[in-house]
């Protein structure tokens, strides 16, 4: 199977079936417009989820895509902890890895809402594949587009966009939600820098040709000495740890990277020195609104599995749907399940405005993790016994949703981000 593309070539570029009208569509639909100058006076903006004629066509794609590209092979790379080598291929074939890099550099040139619809949508098939195109996008492309001098963006992004994985190495053994009291140091020497310490709980780092790498090249200025260097995963010292043989996520892989006296030439250094922690700080803030809408297609795909079998299981002369104490149930779940992606939608549509959006995406993130660990829960409740097997695929959502309330910010630190922000509005 392969999307009906319209082919053409700018360079590198690989023109995809959602890139052809992408020229009228980049700000505002003119779908849009026009739904509003027709709508009658006093209708107001339109729902959360109207989508442009790009978005909505990128978003159709990939579902098809999922289904019949990632589907057979779920189980598999699950069982083997694995991500297949065709799966990754095919994202970088179908322009998944790049979707708002510039078509300068190859990318796909869409927006950051079609990067959520995306996560979204591969998030129903299989979570894992939704996380590695989720941080290659917010994380990976986003560092280097915004930071990256032309050399480096010249060097790196049609890369990125066609057939290289990129890791993002902040967490460490002491460092995961305290990530600035981190111990790798990069030490200054003539023209380059010396990098040693260790980095844990790295996503993707398996099949990752390259690391952005956070250090602190400065220790008596504390955190502020913090600094991301871009490090080629041949470069000598730089070394792979063991995968981690984990509850969820299991084809993705999660692996400590060790840095023994690894050589990084200043001209590597990403964006200003000392100001690594700010970057992070950035990217995570947006990143969390990828992680919500991985938890919310994570959760709507079990739902989607689970309903119709409901439907069909027959007990005491009737379907199971039609005990009122189960719909009521699934009324609730899919209440949530509606709230949570309209919390979603709305963290990305302000982030893609340039309005404030670190609230939202909190509150977004924290709460497509809890309605993800509900709806996961239930549905292997209405399956009874065939839901606890691995004959279905609800388990492996069941397992995969819990890493939701851990990573790119514990449910906490949403939460204490949230009521910073409550303080301070009431402090106006």
């Amino acid at each position: 199977m392969a999307f009906t593309r319209i082919l053409g070539k700018v360079g590198r570029q690989l023109y995809r079936p959602w890139v052809s009208c992408q020229a009228s569509l980049r700000s505002m639909s003119s779908h849009i417009i026009a739904m509003e100058q027709s709508a009658p006076a006093g209708t107001g903006f339109p729902p959360l989820e109207t989508f442009t004629e790009e978005e909505a066509m990128m978003r159709d794609a990939v579902r098809k895509y999922a289904q019949e590209r990632v589907a057979p092979l779920v189980s598999k790379m699950d069982e083997n902890s694995s991500m297949a080598d065709e799966v990754i291929k095919s994202l970088f074939e179908q322009g998944l890895m790049g979707i708002e890099i510039s078509t300068e550099y190859g990318g796909t040139g869409s927006s950051f809402f079609s990067c959520v619809l995306v996560v979204e949508e591969l998030a129903k098939v299989d979570p894992s594949v939704a996380v590695m195109c989720d941080i290659q996008n917010t994380l990976i492309n986003t560092l280097m587009s915004n930071l990256g001098t032309e050399e480096q963006k010249a060097k790196y992004l049609p890369h990125f966009a066609t057939d290289m994985i990129g890791s993002f190495c902040l967490s460490e053994a002491g460092s995961g939600s305290d990530a600035f009291s981190m111990k790798t140091k990069a030490e200054k020497h003539k023209d380059y820098y010396i990098i040693n310490g260790s980095k844990m709980w790295i996503t993707s780092a398996e099949h990752a040709g390259v690391f952005l790498v956070l250090a602190n090249a400065d220790v008596s200025a504390g955190y502020r000495g913090i600094t991301c260097f871009i490090v080629d995963r041949d470069t000598e010292g730089l070394e792979i740890g063991k995968k981690e043989n984990k509850l969820g996520l299991r084809a993705s892989s999660t692996c400590a990277v060790n840095f023994d006296n690894v050589k990084v030439h200043e001209k590597n250094v990403l964006g200003k020195m000392g100001q690594g922690y700010k970057y992070a700080i950035g990217m995570l803030n947006g990143g969390r609104i990828g992680i919500a809408a991985q938890m919310l297609g994570l959760a709507q795909g079990c739902f989607d599995h689970a309903v119709p079998y409901t439907r069909q299981r027959v007990q005491f002369g009737k379907r199971i749907f039609d005990f009122q104490g189960l719909q009521h149930q699934i009324a609730y779940v899919a209440t949530q399940l509606e709230a949570a992606r309209l919390l979603t939608y709305n963290a990305a549509r302000l982030k893609e405005a340039g309005r404030p959006f670190i609230k939202e995406a909190c509150m977004a993130k924290y709460f497509t993790a809890e309605v993800a660990t509900l709806t996961t829960s239930k549905c292997i409740e209405w399956m009874g016994g065939v839901g606890f097997t691995k004959d279905y695929p609800i388990e492996k959502f069941y397992r995969d949703c819990k890493i939701g309330t851990i990573y790119e910010g514990t449910s906490n630190i949403q939460l204490s981000t949230v009521a910073k922000f409550i303080d301070q509005e009431y402090n106006s």
